[in-house]
């Protein structure tokens, strides 16, 4: 680039200048000029390219990338205690972050071997502000500022496009940790990330309050163009399309570079954006080697995949704490726009956020925070509980599942546990029964008209087996499901005809299955003994066989719960089992079942006896059969039932879910932002892998309460 024909301070100059091989001190006024650059420069996308080369060529030796960052910093700070900012420095802020965010995002994606080298300390004999920097780093002093800006100054026209481009910013800052292995090491270098973590309480539950204030209220971009003159750049779309993030020309240099060629834009930037950063923040766990254990003595290195897990621990993420402690407000207006700044303990309007969740939950990242504040903040959890109006979150949740073929399979596991979350409480188990739904659109297998939200549950959890068993074949999808139905079952209030029967209809679905793998494993069992086949095959047929069981047991038990808790109020699955009772026959002499079946067996001996008792000559109408079990559920008495332990599963996190969802994160963050990253680069997860097919499994424990 220096070859390049130019004048001082033409782009070409200042560019060459920063990514050349000669130190400018940090008084030099090059980075004013650098930072101001003039609005109608431009570079092309090769020439951009080949800066980006240089400075990763030079960084070590002139150090300019802390020292932009330095001054970038510097420029926020100013920014931010100055009163009546004029439009024009923020429009300048905005051209600095997008210059610098390119130089960064390259340096980071095109680091060796995962190694990054970012030389973010500055040569000793450097003149350094002490006033500014103190004893800080320079990754400290940036995040301290990109995170205090984002959480301090409120969102209106003129500073729409740097809150917007500091977000962004601050995911290219982050994304040092798709360059770490899927297992986090204490050697893995997170300069920014750390840097986050290392900011006072007070800054950390102003970020988490203004970033879920953003979700919420999904700013727009502001659309006065008179107010903006340097963005009309001629294109009426051009802000949409470059996410707002064009201050026309130079701006355009860094972000067309940054941009991924396949995306639309996001009509909600700043709320996507937003939470992105939130979901990456919260889940962030730096590993750390335990306090004793010496590396030198065991002879392992500090980035030995063979270090043992248990000598290693992760430090407390202040982010995660702040969202898992956050409080409803019940505020006016103007409260609740100016709650970040009110104390250090963080406030927010769980009803829109509730509500926003519910208009979103199509979309994955929405999922995930539903999941982490269900799953984390037990007061926001009740307060979901005691909402009288759960169809705006269930209804889109349900529908998902409903369409589980559309979905990746760790969206359809989150979905499950949030269901699975939420039956662990007896009072929502009760209440989804007594919230009739007119009708269902979205459900085109049968017209339901006038069903529960309990019924429609049971609906498309026996459904979601059943898409389980041909095409994930996944335990744990199984597991959750029915651990789910389990919970609710004592709690079946007039389950709907159509979901008695899939009920039951699931038992018989699950039998054949059953008796498939048991019959060819008894014909094994004697080839074994023969010697005539493989025993790693017969262990493979019998584990799967003893899942099988596992599963059969569990509908059985769902089944008793609600013949013993709930028979007066389900006649219609007194119905389904009286009309398919023969499907229960084989197993009445099974060892793991016959317990469980003796009781179905007790309430058909009742209600046939009763059937018989009233003799029509012809045969049974539905209704009039039906009729007959309404009348005679009055007079039941569970007397004669075999009283079983009442099941109840939680869900538990596994000990490190770091392992799962710092990838999760990273997966759907990349495939919603409005820019690419060098796949060849990423070691969190299989580059070979895109980053909208999320192929992970979710680990948790199911634990029965006895």
């Amino acid at each position: 680039m220096g070859a390049a024909p130019s004048t001082p301070y033409t782009v070409e100059h200042l560019v060459g200048t920063f990514v050349g091989d000669e130190s400018l001190p940090l008084s030099s006024d090059f980075w004013q000029k650098l930072i101001e650059l003039p609005f109608d420069a431009q570079l092309p996308s090769q020439r951009v390219h080949e800066a980006c080369q240089l400075l990763a060529k030079n960084n070590c030796k002139t150090r300019h990338l802390a020292k932009i960052l330095f001054h970038l910093a510097c420029y926020l700070q100013e920014s931010m205690s100055t009163s009546g900012v004029p439009p024009l420095d923020y429009e300048k802020a905005v051209n600095a972050v997008c210059f610098t965010s390119v130089f960064l995002k390259h340096l980071i994606e095109s680091a060796q071997d995962g190694v990054v080298e970012l030389y973010l300390s500055l040569h000793d004999n450097e003149s350094i502000p002490k006033s500014i920097l103190g004893d800080q780093t320079i990754e400290i002093l940036v995040m301290r500022n990109v995170l205090n800006f984002i959480g301090s100054v409120d969102l209106s026209p003129n500073t729409y496009f740097l809150h917007l481009e500091l977000l962004n910013f601050t995911i290219i800052a982050m994304s040092t940790q798709l360059l770490c292995g899927l297992s986090p090491r204490s050697n893995d270098v997170n300069p920014f990330l750390d840097a986050a973590m290392a900011q006072d309480g007070h800054l950390v539950s102003s970020v988490v309050c203004k970033l879920v204030l953003n979700y919420i209220s999904r700013p727009r971009i502001p659309f006065n163009r008179a107010s903006y003159p340097i963005f009309d750049d001629g294109r009426e779309n051009s802000m949409l399309k470059r996410v707002g993030s064009a201050a026309a020309n130079i701006v355009l240099l860094p972000f067309s570079y940054l941009i991924s060629s396949s995306s639309e834009g996001s009509r909600d930037p700043i709320a996507d954006s937003s939470l992105h950063v939130l979901l990456v923040l919260i889940h962030y766990h730096k590993c750390l080697v335990s306090e004793g254990y010496s590396l030198i003595e065991n002879q392992v290195s500090a980035s030995s995949d063979s270090l043992p897990k248990e000598d290693t621990y992760f430090s407390d993420n202040p982010y995660c704490k702040a969202l898992e402690h956050a409080t409803d407000c019940e505020l006016d207006r103007v409260e609740f726009e100016d709650n970040a700044h009110s104390d250090q303990h963080v406030k927010l309007p769980f009803s829109p956020l509730f509500d926003t969740l519910g208009m979103c939950l199509a979309d994955e990242t929405a999922v995930l925070l539903l999941y982490s504040l269900l799953q984390g903040n037990s007061t926001f959890l009740e307060y979901v509980l005691v909402r009288t109006d759960l169809d705006t979150l269930l209804m889109p949740i349900l529908e998902a599942l409903y369409d589980a073929r559309r979905r990746t399979a760790n969206q359809i596991y989150m979905l499950l546990i949030i269901l699975l979350i939420l039956s662990q409480d007896s009072s929502f188990n009760a209440g989804v029964h007594k919230l009739i739904l007119p009708t269902v659109p979205w459900y085109k297998e049968r017209l339901l008209l006038q069903t529960s939200l309990g019924s429609l549950m049971v609906i498309i959890l026996i459904r979601t087996v059943q898409f389980n068993l041909s095409k994930l074949r996944d335990v744990y999808l199984h597991t959750t499901c029915l651990a789910t139905l389990a919970n609710m079952a004592p709690h079946v209030h007039h389950l709907s005809p159509y979901a008695s029967q899939r009920l039951v209809s699931l038992f018989h679905m699950l039998s054949r299955k059953y008796n498939k793998l048991s019959d060819p494993r008894d014909k094994k069992l004697n080839d074994a003994e023969n010697n005539s086949i493989e025993i790693s095959s017969l262990v493979d047929m019998s584990a799967e066989l003893h899942i099988y069981t596992d599963f059969l047991r569990l509908i059985l038990e769902i089944i008793n719960a609600i013949l013993t808790y709930a028979l007066p109020r389900n006649p219609e699955v007194v119905y389904a089992i009286m009309h398919k009772q023969d499907v229960f026959q084989p197993f009445k002499n099974h060892p793991r079942f016959n317990e469980l079946i003796e009781n179905i067996y007790t309430v058909l001996e009742f209600f046939n006896s009763r059937m018989d008792a009233q003799r029509m000559d012809g045969g049974w109408s539905v209704n009039e059969v039906l009729q007959v079990v309404i009348d005679n559920c009055r007079s039941w008495r569970v007397d004669g039932m075999k009283m079983f332990t009442q099941l109840h599963f939680t869900y538990e996190q596994e000990s490190h879910p770091e392992e799962f969802f710092i990838p999760y994160v990273w997966k759907l963050v990349l495939s919603k932002c409005e820019f690419e990253f060098n796949a060849t680069a990423i070691n969190l997860f299989p580059a070979d892998i895109p980053t909208n097919k999320l192929d992970n499994a979710v680990e948790g424990k199911y634990i029965p309460k006895q």
